[in-house]
């Protein structure tokens, strides 16, 4: 493997690897969002990292998760590369950024100023609505292919599994249900059903309905916040956020509709 095709592939896996990397406020990855400004592999391997935030004021534990989250995806490529990351344009750049090089807690980092805050009950509840919003998107899949309440509320993870007739974003979605379904319950069996709440418990096909308002709601929320943040970092860093070439709430935020534009993952020096 020559050494252009061997970086072009390690780019791709770098990618890849971001891509998993979620701001775990909105479930969105951190790449769709705009917030990896760049990404780098020199020709020794060594990766960097640019990240930017809506604003300069954004909550430090949620640059902190973020960062930590880029760091743990940068640890799992494959060629074991040493990297640097680097937050900009924040009031706690520096010292997000020093300890997340060396590795330091949320409480290390901040001292006094963190409270003794533990940030898992705070990772907990994200991963809670992130959940919720898959569900949602599976619920309303199988709706798309004519199933009924019945079949939908007795689905099994087979189910799940089972090759189905339909493509685009909502395969992506049934994945992304599936991966949350088994960070929460490991030993999940294919016979298991998987719409069930937080705690575990099947949702009754007579509960279905109330079950999906509720989970609209957890999702109308979290895209609102998205649309505020895309909003805020368009207007901070004088850029437009083109989704299919139609208004969104970002483009009366921002105050003007933006034309078609496919989006790419690019890298700059």
């Amino acid at each position: 493997m020559t050494g252009s095709v061997m970086k072009d592939s390690r780019q791709r896996e770098l990618w890849r690897h971001l891509d998993q990397v979620n701001d775990p406020e909105l479930d969105e990855p951190v790449t769709d969002m705009g917030f990896i400004e760049r990404a780098e592999i020199a020709d020794d391997g060594r990766v960097e990292i640019d990240f930017r935030l809506p604003t300069y004021w954004c909550s430090p534990n949620f640059a902190f998760l973020m960062l930590e989250d880029i760091r743990t995806a940068l640890e799992g490529l494959s060629w074991s590369p040493p990297f640097r990351i680097a937050l900009h344009d924040h009031m706690f750049a520096e010292e997000v950024n020093n300890g997340v090089a060396l590795g330091k807690s949320f409480a290390e980092i901040f001292g006094s100023l963190a409270e003794d805050i533990d940030l898992e009950p705070l990772r907990a509840k994200f991963r809670l609505k992130a959940f919720q919003r898959r569900q949602e998107a599976v619920i309303l899949g199988f709706r798309a292919t004519g199933a009924s309440d019945a079949e939908i509320a007795g689905t099994t993870l087979a189910d799940l599994d089972a090759p189905i007739a339909i493509a685009g974003e909502w395969t992506q979605q049934m994945r992304r249900y599936r991966d949350a379904l088994l960070a929460r319950w490991p030993n999940l069996s294919q016979r298991d059903r998987i719409i069930v709440s937080w705690d575990g418990l099947p949702v009754e096909e007579r509960n279905l309905a109330s079950h999906l308002a509720d989970l609209r709601s957890v999702r109308i929320n979290m895209e609102f916040n998205g649309a505020i943040c895309r909003g805020l970092k368009t207007t901070r860093y004088k850029e437009m956020e083109l989704i299919d070439g139609e208004p969104t709430l970002v483009d009366f935020i921002v105050g003007r509709v933006p034309a078609r534009c496919d989006r790419t993952h690019t890298t700059t020096s």
